[in-house]
């Protein structure tokens, strides 16, 4: 399969089974598209308007050459690696602590409800973070490096435990030969020189909550009294991007309906001199009025173009930054279980409440049907971890044909059962800002590659 298309003058080619990209010249594009349906002596009939015959000829065996070559037209070599997906074998490599089922904030547009999840507010205790700690360690198998995120809700209203648990952590990489690679999510209202010193040391990455520009911001992310939060953190996330060195960070801001030009809200981040940026879209039934609905995706995969185009722009002049959605691996890449099944939402990953009950992942938290059992007990729903478990992009009639399958693994299992009641299903609008995005990143390598 050989995906082509056209962007900011580049004529590209992606290979998708091989993951080889081509950026060639008028002619050979155009006969990529006749080059599987028609004969050799039909093609050049066919365009031989356009093209000389001895231009046609040399395009065809230049791309008869690369498919010998096997870095066009390759065959599917992944099929057969999913035909006991269910039975492979996964350990649990990472934790979402929900360390507070409680916020400072009252984002609109918050799937945790104002983070309390639809429940009781709720802080987790040490006990229980540790628990949960040691059933990360006694599942990972031989597994050595573990992830852990601090998460909400706002984690830093329950910052001591944050401490001790990181503590705890580090004991135990000594005696169980692991290593913890510990993240925190944060709203910044908390933020405090002892916070960042901290984090500084103990934290591999932060997420600091930002959607842009003030009004926009504010608009969407008010405080329990419904006033804006903007002007109280920006200092703080300032100061703190620059104390890691603009590395081992991100921004992260949610665009909705309310925002469509939202390319103007990270060029906003970036001219505060942030060069850790990613912007999300946000993920709500239509009947919310900050939703994406269906007409508002060209107008969104528009602003993609305009900031992929900006950025090069930017980097050419030295003040360039990276966007996460634009970061792409043309030369690795994920392991093939990542490229076929996403996150590992369900096996590899799982979330802990407050009180130590296990769940796919924060996205279902709240939902019984999802309660996989609890950091005493273990999981007790193998059931549920096998469905999850066989989740990958040709359990998913909508992926198979799609080009971009190998990155973005079939997409969220919580936006298919938000959206379609089933996990093995797929996002419509999600899917189409994704294939955008990829198309975007390959083009920025391309423009890259012509500088060098």
């Amino acid at each position: 399969m050989v995906h082509q298309y056209k962007n900011n003058g580049y004529n590209i080619l992606l290979d998708v089974n091989s993951g080889s990209v081509h950026v060639v010249d008028d002619i050979v594009y155009d006969m990529i598209a006749l080059y599987k349906e028609k004969s050799k002596e039909e093609i050049i009939l066919q365009l031989g308007k356009k093209y000389s015959e001895s231009e046609l000829n040399e395009a065809y065996d230049e791309i008869s050459q690369l498919e010998n070559e096997g870095v066009l037209f390759t065959k599917d070599s992944y099929k057969d690696y999913v035909f006991d997906f269910k039975k492979r074998p996964t350990v649990v490599k990472a934790l979402c602590l929900h360390i507070a089922h409680d916020c400072n904030l009252a984002c609109r547009y918050c799937f945790a409800g104002e983070g309390e999840y639809q429940g009781d507010k709720s802080l987790m205790s040490f006990e229980v973070g540790k628990k949960a700690l040691d059933f990360l360690i006694a599942n990972s198998g031989k597994r050595r490096n573990l992830e852990v995120d601090f998460f909400g809700g706002e984690p830093l209203m329950n910052f001591d435990v944050v401490k001790q648990l990181v503590e705890y952590g580090r004991e135990q990489e000594k005696i169980h030969d692991k290593n913890f690679r510990f993240t925190l999510t944060t709203n910044g209202l908390l933020l405090n020189d002892d916070i960042m010193e901290f984090a500084n040391k103990e934290m591999d990455n932060v997420v600091l909550s930002i959607d842009g520009r003030k009004q926009v911001h504010d608009l969407m992310r008010p405080s329990k009294n419904n006033k804006g939060s903007y002007d109280i953190i920006v200092p703080k996330f300032i100061k703190f991007a620059n104390s890691r060195n603009q590395k081992k960070y991100y921004v992260r801001g949610t665009f909705t309906h309310n925002n469509l030009d939202f390319s103007k809200d990270v060029l906003h981040l970036a001219d505060l001199g942030f060069e850790q940026i990613s912007m999300e879209p946000v993920v709500s039934l239509p009947d919310e009025p900050y939703a994406i609905k269906e007409e508002d995706v060209k107008i969104i995969c528009d602003e993609y173009d305009k900031l992929a185009k900006e950025m090069i722009k930017r980097n050419k002049d030295g003040k360039g930054f990276n966007f996460f959605h634009f970061m792409i691996d043309l030369s690795g890449g994920p392991c093939v279980a990542k490229r076929l099944s996403g996150c590992g939402s369900g096996t590899e990953y799982l979330a802990v409440t407050p009180w130590g009950d296990l769940y796919p992942c924060h996205q279902f938290v709240g939902d019984e049907k999802f309660l996989l059992g609890n950091v005493d007990e273990g999981i007790k729903k193998t059931d549920l971890v096998d469905e999850f478990k066989s989740c990958n992009v040709y359990a998913k009639e909508k992926c198979r044909d799609c080009f971009a399958r190998f990155y973005c693994s079939g997409g969220c299992a919580a936006n298919s059962y938000k959206f379609h009641g089933k996990l093995n299903d797929a996002y419509e609008i999600g899917c189409e800002l994704q294939k955008k995005r990829v198309e975007c990143a390959i083009m920025i390598k391309a423009a890259q590659a012509d500088t060098m």
